[in-house]
């Protein structure tokens, strides 16, 4: 009899193999930062191509961001009835098609449009991503996957916007999506490889499966931690949607030192899951979660106050916040998962669509002082990261969510 953290493979993955699996599971839920850190650096670039204002120019990253996370609400039970492969596989198609369309948009309007198509498709892979994780993996097993694959999911903040600086003097911003297409192309070849990873599927209706996300959303443990873990988004969505306009045009960098700068805080995005892995050898899930809040809100306290001194205080002051907002995202999508025992699909989609929810408003209060950003920016991660320890504290004392064993036998 196996023990109970190790990976249970409903089939096994003839092609892909356990590691095989895991690369393509951290590929899949780094659509959301790959489809938008890539093209970070052209965000100015492409307002004065097209014409328009900033804020017309970031409706593609906003309404990105929106459309993604509702089409996962549409992936995510549905992955529950038909299984992972197909739902992958159909909305890797689309996002491939949207992404030649995006490289080919001849005006502000219609590269919107086709990055609402590209959203659409791209959102089942995160939507089936997280799902896969439970599908196989239980205990300290899957906790430690989901701090792997974040791990190698926050890769691509650092690499994409550093590609995208380096792309551009040798292409246009059209250049950047014909990569987001061949990246599509490399993720539909493994799902295309990949064995159905759903041990049962729902017998339901269509519309019988999509309601099952209010079945979800009944449940005050995974409902309460939703709010409170998609909180983080806020913050880190702010930052990502900003920084090309703080280091371009507040500090007055050239596109590659931006990339530079905005990889130093990557590398804290990176650090932070694996920080847990280790953090929580020691300590338990309760402790580490705290810390990672107060963090948050002395990292913010630091930004406000130095943040505006030079393009390296400021991305040294940010640093502590992301490392730690990055830290708490594992116990997070753990604590999460634990809470149900059946619609993952619909329990996954939730997780990633309200953390882009919450990150949308992130960004749309980033700009809301367009003379300020690093201020603002740092305002942000201190109120957000009040609020998630209040939230924190008070799902402990009401005892809302279910109590999941840690490495040290401690819970929640």
């Amino acid at each position: 009899m196996e023990p109970a953290d190790a990976p249970v493979l409903p089939r096994p993955q003839k092609y892909l193999g356990d590691r095989g699996l895991i690369v393509l599971i951290a590929i899949l839920s780094a659509f959301v930062p790959l489809s938008t850190d890539l093209y970070l650096p052209a965000l100015p670039g492409m307002g004065s191509y097209f014409g328009v204002s900033v804020d017309l120019t970031n409706l593609t990253l906003i309404l990105f961001f929106v459309f993604f996370s509702f089409g996962m609400l549409f992936w995510g039970p549905l992955s529950d009835k038909y299984g992972r492969r197909p739902v992958l596989i159909t909305g890797l198609v689309i996002y491939i098609a949207a992404s030649a369309a995006c490289a080919a948009a001849w005006d502000i309007w219609h590269l919107i449009f086709f990055r609402i198509l590209q959203a659409i498709g791209g959102s089942a892979a995160s939507a089936v991503a997280t799902a896969m994780v439970k599908d196989l993996y239980e205990g300290r097993k899957q906790e430690s996957v989901l701090a792997i694959v974040q791990s190698m999911v926050v890769i691509s903040p650092a690499v994409a916007p550093v590609l995208g600086a380096f792309m551009l003097p040798y292409t246009s911003w059209r250049g950047l999506f014909v990569t987001l297409g061949l990246i599509g192309v490399v993720s539909l070849v493994g799902g295309l490889l990949l064995s159905e990873t759903i041990p049962h599927r729902y017998t339901g209706t269509i519309s019988q499966s999509v309601r099952r996300l209010g079945t979800v959303l009944k449940n005050p443990g995974f409902t309460s931690l939703l709010l409170v873990f998609s909180l983080v988004s806020v913050a880190s969505l702010a930052f990502i949607a900003d920084s090309s306009y703080i280091y371009e045009d507040g500090f007055g960098l050239s596109e590659q030192w931006f990339s530079y700068y905005f990889a130093i805080n990557a590398v804290a995005m990176l650090c932070g899951p694996l920080l847990y892995l280790r953090l929580s050898r020691s300590f338990s899930r309760k402790t580490v979660v705290v810390a990672c809040f107060l963090t948050m809100i002395a990292g913010g306290a630091l930004i406000c106050s130095v943040g505006n001194f030079g393009p390296l205080v400021f991305a040294l002051a940010l640093f502590p916040a992301t490392l730690m907002g990055s830290c708490v995202r594992s116990p997070g999508a753990f604590l999460m998962l634990g809470q149900q025992r059946e619609d993952t699909g619909s329990a996954s989609a939730l997780i990633n669509c309200f953390g882009l929810i919450f990150g949308s408003a992130g960004i749309l209060i980033a700009s809301l002082d367009a003379q300020n950003l690093v201020f603002v920016l740092g305002a942000i991660y201190a109120v957000v990261g009040t609020a998630c320890l209040s939230g924190w504290l008070l799902i402990g004392k009401l005892k809302l969510a279910k109590e999941v064993p840690d490495s040290k036998g401690s819970t929640r």
